[in-house]
């Protein structure tokens, strides 16, 4: 004989007959799938960043004693030009190689009238910088010329201050030396979007260093790096490494695993506690409503029956509070730029992210709603409809 089941739309009701129960149950539910989906948009927006930084067929050639860290490299100055005049494979278009000679550092940058600092990332470029760079796009402005700097359109984040004080037109202080702002560039949601980038001479003389950091070359194609490889090879006295681009921030995303890492375990964490937390509410709303459970029971029902319908209630909540969290997540967290050691990068609100928040409220509903139920059926019909 199979089992009689209350009608789809009893439980459906009976949201709207505790409105404000059902109101206060639904905010926090919200919010716990919100920091879920806070903590995944960090973790997919940290991942989108380093993956959208590196390309294939570009070669960075640093110095060996800097390990991975490209700050304290220094190679001469000259090898820009020793990498295009040896090495084969070196894509070129009307008659200009794709080599650019950088210099990197981090620096205190002082924005704005009231002098407030904050560290940042400046990289000395050449014209030659957007055809190794191709990501990168002018927002607005122009190419900086002697003097002048571009900003990245994550600049302020990384370095803590408001947006407008890094428009093209005003000014900011780094190495001893004033610096106009001549545009704002994005780079695909790559690692460059945080930086401040400056002509290469004028940085060497603010600095009065005339080595670089590194060299990037764009190749012909990705096997073509191995030329590249062979020159720092044979080139000992140059003390050279090189490394393809996406090769170096895949073994970044292999340095901020533990962070990643530690970003699960909070998403694991937010998630019990909601289910705590939703246990503690379905015990209340089950607590007030023994007698109609018993009644329910009186009149024919099964004790299946009725916790399938409690599980129901539970679950059309956590999913409301899914919708609101995913609602709120795609309108303020979406996009919203935050600062790490890197520089800094968007949270990032993707499917995944809303999958992991859907699935968490399921698990928030069901989960929650099984213990309560099961122990306000345990009590004899009798004794439940003479409870208060």
């Amino acid at each position: 004989m199979a089992m009689k089941l209350l009608p789809w739309d009893y439980g459906v009701r009976n949201l709207f007959r505790r409105p404000s129960r059902s109101a206060l149950t639904l905010g926090g539910l919200s919010i716990v799938v919100l920091l879920v989906l806070v903590v995944v948009a960090f973790i997919r927006g940290l991942e989108a960043s380093l993956a959208a930084t590196g390309q294939p067929n570009v070669v960075l050639v640093y110095a060996l004693s800097s390990g991975a860290d490209i700050e304290n490299s220094a190679i001469p100055g000259r090898t820009p030009s020793l990498l295009a005049a040896s090495v084969a494979g070196v894509r070129q278009q009307h008659g200009v190689k794709y080599v650019s000679p950088e210099l990197y550092l981090g620096t205190r940058i002082t924005v704005g009238e009231n002098g407030s600092e904050g560290l940042g990332l400046v990289r000395g470029v050449t014209t030659s910088a957007p055809l190794v760079r191709q990501q990168v796009q002018i927002l607005e402005g122009n190419w900086p010329a002697a003097g002048e700097v571009l900003v990245g359109r994550l600049a302020h984040s990384k370095l803590g201050c408001e947006k407008e004080l890094l428009q093209p037109g005003q000014m900011i202080e780094f190495d001893g030396r004033q610096w106009k702002i001549s545009g704002v560039f994005a780079a695909g949601g790559a690692a460059f979007e945080s930086e401040v980038w400056a002509p290469l001479a004028d940085l060497q003389s603010a600095l009065k260093r005339q080595d670089l950091s590194l060299v990037a070359v764009g190749m012909d194609s990705s096997e073509a790096a191995a030329d590249v490889d062979l020159f720092c090879r044979e080139r000992i006295d140059l003390e050279l490494k090189s490394v393809s681009e996406t090769a170096y921030y895949a073994d970044l995303q292999k340095h901020y695993r533990p962070v990643r890492m530690l970003g699960w375990v909070v998403v694991c964490l937010v998630a019990g506690s909601g289910v705590f937390a939703g246990l503690n509410t379905m015990y209340g709303a089950v607590v007030g409503r023994i007698r109609e459970l018993a009644t329910l029971q009186a009149i024919g029902y099964r004790r299946r029956a009725i916790m399938l319908t409690l599980i129901q209630e539970a679950t059309l909540l956590a999913c409301g509070g899914a919708l609101v969290a995913c609602i709120l997540g795609l309108m303020f967290v979406n996009g919203a730029a935050v600062r790490f050691t890197m520089g800094a990068f968007m949270l990032r609100v993707d499917s995944v992210g809303i999958a992991i928040a859907c699935g968490t409220a399921v698990i928030l509903g069901v989960v929650g709603a099984i213990p309560p139920s099961a122990k306000a059926m345990r009590l004899p019909v009798v004794e439940a409809i003479k409870a208060i």
